[in-house]
């Protein structure tokens, strides 16, 4: 059994050595950043599933790092909320667009697990977060609802960055 989960760990090794990780946007002004965002449409993964009316809240706070307030409603804008409070702080202080987000009762991992890979650079109306594996993907607007003709300009420089969109699930918002 020993040298099984060995093997497993040096072909996982070499398979995420081969990966290309996004490419996160060339900067990002964290104050202008900061705020109440939207979640129009992300991959559904165990700990957003099911989820409305789902926003993210980011403070910037004394220290430099960020609070990270995430709350959604289970299956229906009345159900049950679902909350979490985390903290992030900036990885890459060139380009402030990798952050290392953490929660309470979350495996910490050694890297940046929120890259972001777009954004709207003129009014900082859209933004699109990833990781470096691609399992999670969000698109987030300033607003609950976001012109059709936005996201599909959205998802073509999803598409034009070679990050895959097609798990993303729309999410209702009010």
């Amino acid at each position: 059994m020993n040298a099984i989960f060995r093997v497993g760990l040096v072909f996982g090794a070499v398979l995420l050595s081969g990966c290309r990780y996004p490419e996160p946007v060339d900067f990002v002004d964290i104050p202008r950043y900061m705020g109440l965002w939207y979640q129009i449409s992300a991959n559904e993964v165990s700990f957003n599933e099911g989820l409305v009316g789902v926003t993210a809240e980011y403070t910037l706070l004394e220290d430099g790092s960020v609070e990270v307030y995430n709350k959604g409603y289970q299956d229906s804008l009345d159900g049950e909320l679902s909350e979490i409070t985390g903290n992030a702080v900036v990885w890459d202080e060139e380009s402030n667009a990798a952050l290392k987000v953490t929660f309470p009762d979350v495996p910490d991992f050694g890297y940046p697990n929120y890259l972001i890979v777009v954004l709207d650079e003129a009014d900082y109306q859209y933004a699109v977060v990833t990781d470096p594996f691609q399992y999670t993907l969000f698109v987030l607007s300033r607003t609950p609802q976001m012109d059709d003709n936005t996201y599909a300009m959205i998802l073509g420089e999803l598409a034009a960055r070679d990050i895959d969109a097609s798990q993303l699930v729309l999410t209702e918002q009010p």
